[in-house]
């Protein structure tokens, strides 16, 4: 990884659009896999299967590479601004080449519209990591972030589930206790350490404003998303079930609220 770093450090853009090719392979591997009946049989449905699965090779990859390199160099997480290795900087380098594709593909499949949440979200995470691969600072931060991609593994197994019909399997009354605790442990908390730490170093941080403002909104939206994670999974409403021909923005608005 060391040979590595030289040469990416010096193309950071052309190693993320390697990245997010990469990416971009394993979607296409990944079609060739089956997928339950419930999903083959809708077009949105096939399309989320397809783009989740994606999502949890990189949460797997990342979350597991972030929380090893915060083991290994525990300066990680009190040096946020300007301490990295090889490693980190490569991490970040992959997780950015996903968020890439991942926009790509939300926008040229025609679900921009319905999935604007996901898509200000990744604007947010792609300038922080862009902005840390080409000036070398908060490298460290941003693997810190990337803790919350352990709980993005609860995340998109509850919504693979409920794309395959499977609410009332054991698997998924399981996976919602541990998606609750994942989010506190692994999201909320890295995401309020680092809101915590730019706060209290505000005055020396480069680009700090930036950064915390990022960090305000980030924490807004995914406070709201687990207020609405609780009440779906914990505290549901009854509802009348949409027809099987609702329209593309109602479908994902359902997976975003229940």
């Amino acid at each position: 990884m060391e040979a590595m770093l030289p040469v990416l450090q010096r193309h950071p853009g052309l190693s993320v659009l390697v990245c997010a090719l990469m990416f971009r392979v394993a979607h296409r591997l990944l079609q060739n896999l089956p997928v339950p009946k419930a999903v083959a049989v809708d077009d949105f449905r096939s399309w989320k299967w397809r783009n989740l699965s994606v999502s949890m090779v990189h949460s797997l990859l990342t979350g597991t590479w972030a929380v090893t390199c915060v083991i290994i160099w525990p300066e990680m997480a009190t040096n946020i601004h300007s301490f990295y290795t090889a490693p980190a900087y490569i991490l970040i380098c992959i997780s950015s080449g996903y968020f890439v594709q991942d926009a790509g593909d939300i926008i040229l499949t025609g679900h921009a519209r319905g999935s604007w949440e996901f898509l200000i979200h990744h604007v947010l995470v792609l300038w922080c990591f862009l902005y840390s691969l080409y000036s070398h600072l908060y490298v460290a931060g941003a693997v810190v972030a990337l803790f919350v991609e352990v709980n993005s593994v609860t995340l998109h197994l509850r919504l693979m589930l409920k794309l395959a019909s499977q609410q009332s399997s054991p698997l998924y009354q399981i996976n919602k206790f541990l998606n609750v605790f994942t989010y506190v442990v692994f999201r909320l908390s890295a995401q309020f350490y680092l809101t915590y730490y730019i706060v209290q170093n505000y005055s020396w941080l480069d680009k700090g404003g930036y950064f915390l403002v990022t960090m305000t909104l980030m924490n807004t939206m995914i406070l709201i998303y687990f207020y609405r994670l609780l009440r779906a999974d914990f505290f549901p409403r009854s509802r009348p079930r949409m027809a099987q021909n609702g329209t593309h923005n109602n479908n994902v608005k359902k997976f975003l609220t229940e």
